[in-house]
């Protein structure tokens, strides 16, 4: 065994990876960026190399400069983690060039998996059942568009060289062909440098289950069973679990033997994950599963194939790299189910825009569940990588069990300074549907309204709460009675009043009148805990009075209230009628209007790319165009200017 690694990623798998190196006594090494020099990954290490700009082209995607790293560093091994550099087959050739153990499979096995169409072919004449498409060299739109109307619509898009659901995109019809396929380029080349597609056809009912397998330098290759990657949104996963609901044995023997069978087709060695799209109808079928991917690599969603198996997959990792020897299949047993959830710096009720800012609190489950978080509070969620903030683990003896108790910690997360998908993700488990496992690829889709409300006027209950919080803030030390907030006045009945921009709140002693609505209201403010009862129910929630708003944390959701300014008036000028700003840091990839040009409402004006993906910026109602503030290429900041429309049209 090697006695250092360093880890070529950040965040959350850097630290997940440096855990089991010191628990097995190896040197831990961490790279950063620029934008990462105080990140937590840093500071868990034993030693940590600066490696450049904050871009990921900048440091993280930087063979040389990692491998430098190493070598300044005596690492004797080097674990990519995921996404970066771990599926590039140039980085494990610089590993070995330099005689450092990548801890990953051979080259040849990466470059054999990279590209979705060879990969098809290769496991194909392996026994693989495979999906019917096109993965033809001929890249035109006419070859495109006429092998799609053979296959049948719907289909989907795939980047040759992707993953993440980057340069992915299902099309309806022919008449959608065209403009999907541009757009399912332009996404691959920006991301992978490379916009070959392939065309395959799009599932019905689809599920999305994949094999963990791993295999070491001796010819021996396991699988350690599946998990069910079903509930995506963008197909991106959200939430993942180990095994998949409904899975028989005969289908689960089945699917493993096929995962092993593409494995040891390509001479593979460490761990993968061989990734099917079934046919839900009817239920998951030996008949009825066809190979999409192979990930060459470590996956996000590793922790709830460990949770059942009871192993520990980086430590596995490790030994296979080392030339050890895996234990044989029949040693491998499943215990209970385990269902993990990706803590994203989101907003499901704008489309799941990725959110950027500080972490003003970071409050995350303490007991119960496992916990895989890669920043702190204090630290900043960037626009520079995927806005992840943590993974949730929850594990049980049933599906039921694990499932109730990950809602639970999810309604439990508490963050101010982002928005987060904490109470989406807590829907999404308590979902009627979810719970009786009838679930597919389109289950967030089909259920968005319910799982991701788009956001009113604050409850009442909400403004009695920040009520009550605004009054006892305002006397934080009881120094007489004249800091007792209990609604007495002499000769008369007494009250506190507390106005908002949706509403206002009347507090008299230990009650609180919204609208028409009062509450038994009793509650103490300690630093920025609000406790007490609320019509006899208990709470405990986080809360904060910044300036102009007030900030509540409950049941995994945050609230932020405008307390009502008299001298706040709405400005009237640019921007007011419905303008297009950025919503977020970004680069212009496309503009689609003109000045001049007439727009219905919902028609693509401006294409930004951030934070890995590509969010498509629409016309809020029918207008014209009036100016173009903006070009392709250029580098934008959250609310700027990018498209104006004229006034009154």
């Amino acid at each position: 065994m090697f006695s250092s690694v360093l880890v070529a990623n950040r965040g959350e798998i850097a630290l997940r990876v440096m855990r089991t190196a010191k628990a097995m006594g190896l040197r831990t090494i961490a790279v950063y960026s620029d934008a990462d020099r105080h990140a937590w990954h840093v500071a868990a290490a034993d030693e940590a190399v600066h490696i450049g700009g904050a871009a990921a082209a900048d440091s993280y995607l930087r063979i040389e400069a990692i491998i430098e790293a190493a070598r300044r560093t005596g690492a004797e091994a080097i674990h990519p983690g995921y996404g970066f550099l771990s599926e590039r087959a140039a980085f494990a050739e610089a590993c070995a060039a330099a005689g450092i153990v990548f801890v990953g499979p051979p080259p040849a096995a990466i470059r054999a998996m990279g590209l979705k169409d060879a990969a098809k072919a290769i496991v194909g004449k392996a026994g693989v059942p495979v999906v019917p498409g096109y993965q033809g060299d001929d890249q035109s739109v006419e070859t495109l568009t006429r092998e799609s109307a053979r296959i049948g619509y719907p289909v989907l898009i795939k980047a040759v060289a992707g993953g993440g659901g980057k340069g992915m995109r299902k099309v309806e019809s022919e008449a959608d062909f065209a403009k999907a396929l541009e757009g399912a380029q332009r996404e691959a080349r920006a991301a992978f440098g490379d916009d070959r597609v392939l065309v395959e056809k799009f599932v019905t009912n689809p599920r999305h289950v994949e094999v963990q397998v791993f295999a070491d330098a001796h010819g021996h290759a396991i699988h350690l069973f599946e998990r069910d990657c079903s509930l995506q949104r963008r197909h991106q996963k959200v939430i993942e679990e180990a095994p998949a609901p409904g899975m028989t044995e005969e289908t689960r023997t089945a699917m493993g033997e096929a995962a092993v069978q593409a494995a040891k087709a390509i001479g593979y060695r460490g761990a993968g994950t061989v990734e099917f799209i079934a046919d839900g109808t009817g239920g998951l079928r030996p008949d009825g599963f066809f190979f999409m991917e192979m990930n060459t690599r470590l996956q996000v969603e590793h922790p709830v194939t460990e949770a059942i198996t009871g192993l520990d997959l980086v430590e596995l990792q490790f030994r296979v790299a080392a030339g050890e020897r895996l234990p044989p299949q029949s040693a491998i047993s499943l215990n209970g189910h385990a269902i993990e959830a990706r803590l994203y710096a989101e907003d499901p009720a704008k489309n799941f825009l990725p959110s950027i800012g500080t972490l003003r609190r970071l409050g995350l489950p303490s007991s119960g569940v496992r916990i895989d978080a890669g920043v702190r509070e204090g630290d900043a969620v960037t626009m520079f990588y995927d806005p992840m903030i943590a993974k949730v683990i929850a594990h049980g003896g049933t599906r039921d069990e694990a499932r109730l108790k990950l809602a639970r910690a999810m309604e439990s997360v508490e963050i101010a300074g982002v928005k987060t998908n904490a109470a989406f993700v807590a829907r999404c488990l308590r979902h009627a549907a979810f719970a009786a496992g009838d679930i597919d690829t389109g289950f967030i889709d089909r259920n968005l309204k319910a799982l991701a409300p788009k956001p009113g006027a604050a409850s009442p209950e909400d403004l009695a709460l920040a009520a009550k919080g605004v009054i006892l803030a305002a006397s934080p030390e009881i120094r007489g009675p004249w800091d007792i907030h209990d609604g007495f006045r002499i000769g008369g009945d007494g009250h506190d009043l507390v106005r908002f921009a949706d509403g206002e709140a009347v507090l008299r002693r230990s009650a609180v009148t919204v609208g028409d609505t009062t509450f038994a209201l009793d509650a103490a403010l300690s630093g920025n805990r609000l406790t007490g009862t609320l019509n006899g129910a208990s709470f405990d929630i986080w809360f904060e009075q910044a300036g102009g708003t007030v900030t509540l944390i409950r049941n995994g959701e945050t609230r932020t209230l405008a307390l009502f300014d008299p001298f706040d008036v709405e400005d009237s000028g640019a921007g007011a009628g419905g303008d297009i700003l950025a919503p977020m840091p970004g680069k212009i990839i496309q503009i689609l209007a003109e000045p001049g040009q007439a727009v219905r409402k919902g028609a693509p004006l401006a294409v930004l790319e951030a934070m890995k993906m590509e969010h498509t910026l629409t016309a809020p109602a029918d207008a014209k165009v009036a100016e173009i503030l903006a070009r392709p290429g250029d580098q934008v900041s959250e609310g700027a200017l990018l498209v104006r429309f004229a006034a009154g049209a």
